[in-house]
């Protein structure tokens, strides 16, 4: 599994270090790296705005997925009032039965920790740079199939002890799959794909880190009124460095069948229902290394009868855990309110959430919740904690200041669910053992958030993290105060 926390060393050098933004070789001083990030969003703004003058109807938002976005709609030429929409919609035949769509992205991201970890580890004195690159073509060939492939680059520049997994992928196929309509509602895919399920709690495209996460396999959808049903068998691809050399990884194998239809007896209601298998040969917890097969059975209740919004979850999971039996669980919520009289509507939320921990290392028994393959920013965008023993209240406030800006100030405050497990990244990770300290409480996180969307392709994101670390980090190892600061620009085409 990987480790998303984890650093590796770097070979020592003489004199100031030459760190920043790389392409191919070239590098620039740290000094630059701000500044020329700000740059390219100015560039690419005055870029699109200049363009957008000539916009009439609005264009649908790009999808997280970008396999979703259908511009079939670009067959009436009247509509086509984007800079970008001459590559959404290429016909390849005269009735537009077949087409090309082609897409991208560029994200450009500045990262800075005060006290990484806590203290613990190689710390970074000056931040540093992830790029992503990502372009992908989208081939329609009639109505019952479909050819779809992504390329992904991801770079890293200037972080000391090197790049995380999720950081660096120099290039490498993200994705690569075939659609067949087997009947009108039926489709299958097979080859490489991104996943998302719900809230992304469990299954997702881990979008917050620099490289995102994908799997090999067979996915089978069938869609009819009011049930939407994905059922897949995949291996996740393992993220390497290099140049195509991600590659499935064999230690691992998930399958599931994930359900979805509206419940009528809920305010616009809806309830998705799931299992979740995961075979891991090398599963790691602070009880040790072992062999782990985990099934998890859940249920998601959400809705948005306006001016409420809910969303609930809770899964139970059992397995085996070397020769020991898993018995794990989670619950989460967030439910808000917006105050729609209001200026700037603010939107009052609260979150909760708790996952077991294990209750003894010393027995063969595992009851560590797994989160298998969770958002990459699970909590904030530091990334500290994993959902995996813990339970914590989170309160916040978002205010929508323009219709294109949003301001979001929260409070997360953890603790240990088991005061003999430890806490986990977003890996499922192993950050800080359990073992030194008896104290329930972790620590607390305001954070701030500025998100503009300047135009339908750009969006600019400035964050602020503080971490103030609880008494189980003092106890049980180095336990500073983190500070966390990232502003990041992307561009969608």
């Amino acid at each position: 599994m990987s480790r998303e926390m984890q650093t590796r060393p770097r070979l020592a050098r003489s004199g100031p270090p030459q760190i920043g933004v790389r392409f191919g070789v070239r590098q620039c001083r740290p000094e630059w790296w701000l500044s020329s990030v700000l740059a390219l969003a100015v560039l690419l703004v005055s870029f699109s705005l200049a363009h957008a003058q000539t916009t009439y109807p609005p264009s649908p938002p790009y999808q997280s997925l970008r396999y979703d976005e259908d511009y079939r709609y670009l067959r009436d030429l009247s509509r086509r009032t984007d800079v970008w929409d001459v590559l959404k919609y290429v016909p390849l035949r005269d009735d537009g039965a077949r087409y090309l769509s082609i897409g991208g992205e560029l994200r450009e991201r500045y990262e800075y920790f005060h006290n990484s970890l806590w203290g613990q580890g190689p710390q970074d004195d000056d931040g540093f740079l992830l790029q992503r690159y990502m372009l992908h073509a989208d081939v329609h060939i009639g109505e019952r199939m479909r050819v779809f492939g992504q390329l992904k680059s991801g770079l890293e520049s200037g972080r000391t002890g090197g790049p995380r997994p999720p950081d660096e992928d120099e290039l490498d196929l993200h994705q690569a799959f075939v659609d067949l309509a087997v009947y009108p509602r039926l489709m299958m895919r097979a080859g490489r794909q991104e996943l998302a399920f719900g809230s992304s709690r469990l299954v997702s495209v881990r979008e917050g880190p620099n490289v995102r996460q994908s799997f090999d396999g067979l996915r089978v959808m069938l869609t009819t009124t009011p049930w939407r049903i994905d059922a897949f068998i995949t291996l996740p691809v393992k993220t390497r460095r290099r140049v195509f050399d991600d590659a499935s990884d064999h230690a691992r194998l998930f399958w599931g069948v994930y359900v979805v239809r509206p419940l009528a007896f809920l305010p616009k209601g809806n309830i998705d229902l799931y299992y979740l298998g995961l075979d891991s040969k090398q599963a790691e917890f602070d009880q040790g290394t072992a062999h782990e097969l985990r099934h998890s059975l859940g249920t998601r209740l959400w809705g948005k009868p306006d001016p409420w919004d809910y969303n609930c979850e809770f899964v139970y999971q059992w397995g085996r855990f070397g020769r020991g039996a898993i018995t794990a669980w989670t619950a989460a919520s967030d439910a808000g309110y917006t105050f729609r009289a209001m200026r700037f509507p603010p939107r009052l939320g609260l979150k909760a959430d708790i996952a077991s921990g294990d209750r003894d290392p010393r027995r063969q028994g595992l009851q560590t919740f797994n989160a298998l393959f969770p958002k990459g920013s699970y909590f904030n965008e530091a990334s500290l904690i994993g959902p995996a023993n813990f339970f914590d209240v989170h309160p916040n406030l978002t205010l929508q200041l323009a219709e294109q800006v949003k301001f979001t100030v929260d409070w997360d405050f953890f603790w240990r669910q088991s005061l003999r497990d430890g806490i986990y990244g977003n890996a499922v990770n192993l950050v800080r053992s359990g073992q030194g300290s008896r104290a329930r409480y972790i620590g607390s996180a305001p954070t701030v958030q500025t998100e503009w969307e300047a135009e339908r392709h750009m969006t600019l994101t400035m964050n602020y993290t503080h971490f103030f670390a609880g008494t189980f980090l003092r106890q049980s190892g180095p336990g500073k105060d983190v500070d966390f600061v990232a502003t990041w620009v992307t561009y969608r085409f």
